[in-house]
């Protein structure tokens, strides 16, 4: 009878997932992971082919509950205040995340078929939003201004690139008003 595994998938990817937040992406190795879950790295290759099919597993992981968190705060009829709050969300995720955060958009990432659906997936929750705002055929294309708007200030906020001073929640505030109302005149066009 073969032996009962001692770790999941799921607790090697936590796992994973708590060194990418202490470590950086290139901060830990396999055998940090193996041994943070208690197993030896052979076991580990026996879940995981090499590191970037962990990387994309922890950016699976990332994406669910991402996508969980913005589905839970969609305001029946009011786009606007929906949108808000998932842009405050998201800029919260990455305040919690942020070495996570960045490998959702780190260039070295493997892209496959299942990461890109987790990430239309993570985004699919703005979409019924925006579509309120911009219209149906214009909702993807308002993703397109939003999505980049708020990740480049957490970009920029992450890096502490913003030396000049001045509040950020105000800026970060103002900048997600001025798309939606932007958005939403450019339907009216």
């Amino acid at each position: 009878m073969p032996a009962h595994p001692k770790t999941t998938e799921a607790q090697i990817v936590k796992a994973a997932r708590r060194l990418i937040e202490r470590e950086g992406r290139d901060g830990f190795s396999m055998n940090d992971v193996a041994e943070s879950v208690g197993i030896r790295a052979p076991s580990l290759y026996g879940r995981f082919k090499d590191r970037a099919s962990l990387l994309s597993a922890v950016e699976l992981h990332l994406c669910a509950e991402l996508t969980r968190k913005l589905s839970k705060l969609v305001i029946d009829d009011d786009p606007k205040a929906t949108l808000t709050g998932q842009a405050h969300a998201i800029r919260r995720f990455a305040r919690s995340n942020p070495n996570g955060y960045s490998l959702l958009f780190d260039i070295r990432s493997v892209p496959t078929e299942e990461g890109t659906l987790a990430r239309a997936a993570a985004v699919a929750p703005l979409l019924p939003s925006l579509a309120a705002l911009a219209g149906k055929d214009h909702a993807f294309a308002a993703a397109r201004v939003l999505v980049p708007f708020v990740n480049g200030f957490i970009a920029m906020e992450n890096a502490n690139a913003f030396r000049l001073g001045g509040g950020l929640d105000a800026a970060f505030e103002n900048g997600v008003s001025v798309i939606l109302r932007g958005v939403t005149r450019s339907s009216k066009v």
